[in-house]
């Protein structure tokens, strides 16, 4: 696969993912933006960088402790729902001493980051292990799948004419 063509796979990847709004290109030289870690990307040619949302807002609340969704958004131009969203998935977390929080989404308790508590992640992910070996005890699953097998077991499918 040649430079151009990897390139274009590439456009095409990053332009399905609609994700923190991610720099694909430099804005200086036009190259490829590189992934470098917590949201930061540098130019593979000019060696420029620049962030995604998430390092943007990571940045801003690392400088500025305690600033609360609507600050950092008008400081960062990252939405308040995506600042909520990383909220939710545990890539943020609400100050210790804050007076705003979240709430557990299945017992309502408070809690600073993701959505369920400490208790109710656990319960959830052991109802889902509990699931998948009733499944598999059952003969429900076939491989990794949780789909039925289709047609009839042992019968062949071709047969030779004579």
């Amino acid at each position: 696969m040649s430079r151009e063509e990897r390139i274009e796979m590439l456009k095409k990847e990053f332009s399905e993912i609609n994700t923190y709004n991610r720099p694909t290109y430099c804005a200086e030289c036009g190259a490829v933006m590189v992934f470098k870690g917590l949201g930061e990307y540098q130019c593979e040619k000019c060696g420029a960088r620049d962030y995604d949302d998430y390092g943007k807002v990571r940045n801003y609340v690392e400088m500025h402790m305690g600033a609360n969704a609507a600050q950092t958004a008008k400081a960062t131009g990252v939405a308040q729902k995506s600042i909520r969203d990383m909220l939710k998935e545990g890539k943020l977390e609400i100050a210790q001493n804050s007076a705003i929080f979240l709430k557990c989404e299945i017992c309502g308790a408070t809690i600073r980051s993701g959505k369920y508590c400490p208790k109710c992640e656990m319960n959830y992910h052991h109802d889902l292990e509990e699931m998948a070996r009733k499944a598999r005890h059952h003969g429900d699953t076939f491989g990794y799948s949780t789909e039925r097998r289709k047609g009839e077991d042992g019968s062949k499918r071709f047969t030779r004419e004579q």
